[in-house]
């Protein structure tokens, strides 16, 4: 009887194993599949036209908009249905049936806690028809390509609605000025006081490093316009390069998309995008680059002592908001649903630590669905009176803007700046019981700082101040805004580079335009410089021989990050040993002197010697591509690595770039991507542009419909697609 236990027991793994695969398929079986072809996605397909180009560009034609963003949801979808498919998810708190993670789990805790939904569900209605028609029309070209590829599809997710679209710029937003950032800082720390900053401790900078490392955040822009009165040749000019993660949720895609209704753009767009965020159109065009004013206040709530979710307010108690939500977590043999709550105040969303609630008021609440509303209206204005009323609109809580067309260059440091009680520090958590702390106005529209055709001819930022906007006359004024707005009062490398080269006596031809735009040298005032080089060259004392000739290696560098400078790869590995402590080694490098001897160490034990071309350190990879690429962190030819092996490779900087020429006789521009405009590694055009962005050269955009069909590798309607990309 004992022997036959025993060889129970020894067969109960296999038995084991055996349920679970069986229960496993059963579960697959029984989720939900990919949604069915209808017969309105056929008639919708059928009246929208996509030419692809030689790049792999989409160019797509429809009667009316909403064809068109049906269109451009099902070409994207070829192009990266995976990561759209990722977005989507994360837009309506459902990442965490697709991903098991921390990251996933702490998203979806994060757009049950702003309400993602609810704003969606009290706002949508409040959009323009013909906004809620494009983002309709979005939605069904996204569900047609799922229904036709069912192999890709998570069916828990569809079909989904122009609501899922708009539920993505509501949950995005926020996350550009890094609202996350806070919430994780917050639940994390130790104990936070009234007074205290908001990342005070070592621990929350490191949070505040980790979350800043998020994929949805972008690190920086450049924008240039040059107005045809300072050109060699009588054309006005614009620059469009934004410095955003080479991979991922908000990676640059390229599209050129033309309806019958006048919506005729091209430029770039995010996965999940609906519209061309900036680009183009036949009259005029825009840059953006991301600004930092203050946009979110931390107050610290006043609990009542032994009364649960009362929060003292002006003397009053009041009570706390509170919804237990549960978030699916897919843990793979069965979802398990984890339950949390999540509370609100008058001030905003309120976070439960072990050291006490925490209430968040951030710029942009209840807003932010408009900003969909708002871009389609810039994707449309055909002046600068048309483009200025969309963003009067005021639904973007940030972003500078550099607008263009053939007689304008305009600036502005579009931001929703809450107007403050003076005399606060309002980066410090501020005491919750005080209602005179709780901002309620923004600046207006027109009283940001900007700057229109000043004198010098011509405009720029590169994710600095506002108040060096161009040279000499025209510059908005320090004092004219009030300084608990947090408006960045200084220059970074980019800004002074660009305000250098656009200074030059004389006008500027397109050569020097081109030429400032891939600019690899720091100015030493710099700031980058100033905190990684000159405590080096000044006070640095070397205590070895191979420090001594690091020292002198530094001391004779150009300044210029060229691939082939024997100089910057010392500087670039100091500079990331500093910034990122722990890179090379796991002793932090607290200092920029730390982070020479941890480079040195680095580049002697991997190179065998320090003076190492910056190539051969720093490279472009993209399937088999393994290049040297030029450029570095605050360059105008930005790049930002990631250390892998023994190499700095790429990951954010330089990408999508485009020039805008407005001549007498209409718009003509110029692209390029840094590695390819589809994100499938089967297809041709995943890498097929890195070599010349490389080389720093560009092909031409086309609009013109007859144009592009004479050129196109592929014309056919949604659902019939060749093999075009093989």
């Amino acid at each position: 009887m004992f022997r036959g236990h025993r060889k129970w027991w020894l067969g109960f793994p296999l038995v084991l194993v055996v349920a679970v695969l069986v229960w496993w398929g059963i579960r697959s079986a029984l989720k939900p599949g990919a949604p069915q072809v209808t017969a309105e996605m056929t008639l919708l397909a059928k009246r929208v036209t996509i030419l692809r180009d030689a790049w792999g560009v989409p160019h797509i034609f429809g009667k009316t908009d909403a064809d068109v963003a049906f269109g451009l949801a099902y070409a994207h979808a070829e192009d990266d249905f995976p990561i759209i498919q990722l977005v989507l998810a994360a837009s309506i708190g459902r990442l965490s049936l697709l991903r098991l993670s921390t990251r996933a789990i702490g998203n979806d805790f994060y757009v049950r806690l702003i309400r993602v939904q609810e704003q969606v569900e009290a706002l949508y209605p409040k959009l323009s028809a013909k906004t809620r028609a494009l983002l309709e029309g979005y939605a069904k070209g996204f569900n047609y390509y799922a229904a036709r590829h069912p192999k890709e599809v998570d069916g828990r997710l569809f079909p989904i609605s122009g609501k899922t679209i708009a539920a993505g710029f509501v949950h995005k937003v926020p996350l550009m000025f890094n609202l996350p950032k806070v919430m994780v800082a917050l639940r994390n720390a130790k104990s936070k006081k009234v007074g205290q900053p908001v990342f005070a401790s070592a621990a929350d900078k490191a949070l505040l490093q980790l979350a800043q490392a998020s994929p949805f955040v972008g690190s920086g822009s450049n924008a240039h316009g040059v107005h045809r009165s300072r050109s060699t040749d009588d054309v006005t000019r614009l620059n469009i390069n934004s410095h955003q993660p080479w991979e991922g949720p908000v990676a640059w895609y390229e599209v050129h998309v033309h309806s019958e209704e006048g919506w005729h753009m091209s430029g770039g767009l995010f996965p999940g995008a609906p519209v061309i965020l900036h680009g183009h159109n036949d009259n005029i065009g825009w840059a953006m680059t991301v600004n930092n004013p203050d946009l979110v206040d931390v107050y610290k709530l006043d609990m009542h002592p032994f009364k649960p979710l009362l929060y003292k307010l002006d003397g009053a108690w009041k009570k706390l908001a509170h919804k237990r939500v549960t978030i699916p977590i897919d843990v793979r043999l069965f979802n398990f649903p984890l339950g949390m709550d999540v509370f609100h105040s008058v001030h905003g969303p309120v976070l439960k630590t072990k050291h006490g609630y925490y209430a968040i008021r951030y710029a942009g609440m209840g807003k932010a669905i408009f900003t969909v509303e708002q871009w389609y209206r810039l994707n449309k204005a055909h002046d600068l009176d048309s483009w200025k009323a969309a963003m009067r609109m005021h639904a973007m809580p940030m972003f500078n803007f550099v607008f263009a067309n053939r007689d304008n260059i305009f600036y502005v440091y579009n931001a929703r700046l809450p107007v403050r009680k003076a005399g606060f520090d309002y980066t410090t958590v501020l005491p919750g019981n005080r209602s005179d702390l709780i901002w309620k106005k923004v600046v207006p529209w027109d009283k940001l700082p900007m700057v229109h055709n000043p004198p010098s001819g011509f405009v720029q930022n590169c994710n600095a101040s506002p108040f060096f906007a161009t040279q000499g006359q025209g510059n908005p004024k320090p004092a004219s805004f009030q300084k608990e707005a947090g408006i960045e009062p200084n220059n970074n490398n980019r800004s002074a580079r660009s305000l250098k080269l656009l200074s030059k006596p004389g006008k500027i031809s397109l050569k020097s335009f081109l030429s400032m735009k891939f600019d690899l040298k720091y100015e030493r005032s710099s700031p980058i410089i100033r905190e990684n080089l000159l405590p080096l060259l000044q006070s640095f004392q070397p205590s070895n021989k191979l420090e001594k000739e690091g020292l002198a290696l530094l001391k004779q560098w150009n300044l210029s990050m060229e691939k082939d400078n024997r100089e910057a790869s010392l500087f670039v590995l100091t500079y990331f040993a500093h910034k990122r402590q722990g890179l090379f080694e796991k002793k932090k490098a607290a200092s920029a002197q730390e982070g020479f001897k941890q480079a040195v160490r680095f580049l002697k034990k991997h190179y065998s010697k320090l003076d190492v071309p910056l190539g051969h350190v720093q490279r472009l990879r993209r399937g088999s591509v393994d290049l040297p690429i030029s450029g570095g962190p605050d360059i105008l030819r930005a790049v930002h690595s990631r250390l892998v092996g023994n190499h700095l490779v790429g990951r954010q900087g330089d990408s999508y770039i485009m020039i805008v020429e407005f001549t007498k006789d209409g718009v003509r521009s110029r692209s390029r991507h840094q590695y390819g405009n589809v994100n499938r590694k089967s297809s041709k055009f995943y890498k097929d542009q890195a070599v010349s962005f490389l080389k720093k050269t560009f092909k031409p955009v086309a609009r013109d419909r007859q144009n592009v069909k004479g050129k196109a590798i592929a014309s056919y309607h949604p659902g019939k697609e060749p093999a075009w990309q093989k």
